[in-house]
């Protein structure tokens, strides 16, 4: 392939230089008509806009729409975390060795590396291949409002390759935690607290029992956390407070195990630890753990060969964060993430692209593809 950096990083610019955060449904738009007029201009390629809700569009794109199977499923997100201005604030820039901007790993990068080695790729392979690839607009909060569109493709797909970046050292990732966030909401009644405290219900002495019960299901050995991470309540330091509201956050590598904790959670509502509070609780988010099986490794084993004949060391890690890998590999669905550039400093004004990585990682993709093929 004539792979030009600059080429490469002018193309990148206009995907990190607009504001495009979660439910951003206007940058997100952005995002979604310069992605479509790519795969517009390599033709052969079916191009749906997916309504996604309050999230805005996402894209499903084939080579052969009316194909019964998949044989790749390709996954990004065209969603940050970042709130609006922060493009204006901190526009893409590069050194010589990286590049830095909002989402510039986090991942832009993974799907312009996608559309380079589709562009790249030989008519015959197309030919071979049934390709989908899904970019969808809100992986930052969980994919609420675009998980059942992912999965029902996914559900028709035989291998699903993930372009989030890889990680820091290079790892490609094989497996993730599972997560899970809840809103507990905390009613109680109100009293003058110097005149008749006694006639109050404290919704936050209520929310503080919860914090140490939660705080009780984690488990390090296993992997199963769980983190009060917001927490808020009451009017004022002399009334008896008669709201409050927590936010958790849980992670777990054992679906099992998660279900038993999603069962004490609820447990909990039922039995109040102040007599007088009502608890209500919203699980907002989850996504099951991704887990290697037999077929994921053996994917696995042909990326490391793939990887051997380009010249690149393949490494895997376990990471802690999720992503739309778990939406798909949870489905038994051969997965495998990480296949985007190399990248670190995600969620943070210090997320970085390394510029090195950029064409190996092509065209692994490519090799991979092409192996599939066969």
């Amino acid at each position: 392939m004539n792979f030009s950096l600059n080429t490469y990083l002018e193309e990148l610019r206009p995907l990190i230089n607009v504001d495009c955060g979660t439910l951003t449904v206007e940058g997100i738009e952005v995002i979604a008509n310069i992605m479509t007029e790519k795969y517009e201009n390599m033709g052969g390629w079916n191009i749906k806009r997916v309504d996604c809700g309050i999230a805005g569009v996402g894209l499903e794109i084939r080579n052969k729409p009316e194909a019964e199977h998949i044989d790749v499923m390709l996954i990004g997100h065209m969603d940050t975390v970042f709130p609006v201005e922060t493009a204006a604030e901190r526009p893409m820039s590069n050194d010589e060795n990286r590049a830095y901007g909002p989402g510039v790993s986090d991942m832009k990068s993974g799907l312009l590396n996608v559309v380079y080695a589709l562009r790249d790729l030989d008519v015959s392979v197309r030919d071979a291949l049934s390709i989908c690839v899904c970019m969808n607009p809100d992986e930052e909060i969980g994919s609420l409002h675009s998980e059942a569109w992912l999965k029902s493709v996914a559900k028709d797909a035989r291998h699903v390759l993930v372009a989030e970046a890889a990680r820091a050292d290079g790892s490609l990732v094989k497996a993730r935690k599972g997560m899970a966030r809840y809103r507990m909401t905390f009613h109680g009644k109100a009293a003058h607290a110097g005149n008749e405290p006694q006639n109050g219900r404290s919704a936050i002495t209520e929310m503080a029992h919860w914090i140490l019960a939660l705080n009780a299901m984690t488990d390090f050995e296993t992997g199963t956390t769980l983190n009060v991470g917001v927490v808020n309540g009451g009017d004022g330091a002399n009334i008896v407070p008669q709201h409050a509201e927590a936010v958790v956050d849980v992670r777990f590598w054992d679906n099992d195990e998660y279900a038993l904790v999603d069962s004490k959670i609820r447990a909990l509502t039922e039995t109040p630890f102040v007599d007088g509070v009502t608890v209500s609780l919203v699980r907002e988010a989850t996504k099951p753990a991704m887990a290697p099986t037999s077929k994921t490794e053996s994917l696995m084993a042909m990326i490391e060969e793939t990887g051997n004949d380009l010249g690149i060391d393949i490494t895997w890690q376990e990471v802690g964060g999720g992503s739309d890998a778990n939406l798909t590999a949870v489905l038994g669905v051969p997965t495998i993430d990480g296949l985007g550039p190399i990248g670190a400093g995600f969620h943070s004004d210090a997320e970085y692209l390394e510029l090195h990585s950029i064409e190996p990682r092509i065209k692994l993709l490519k090799a991979v593809l092409e192996k599939l093929a066969k």
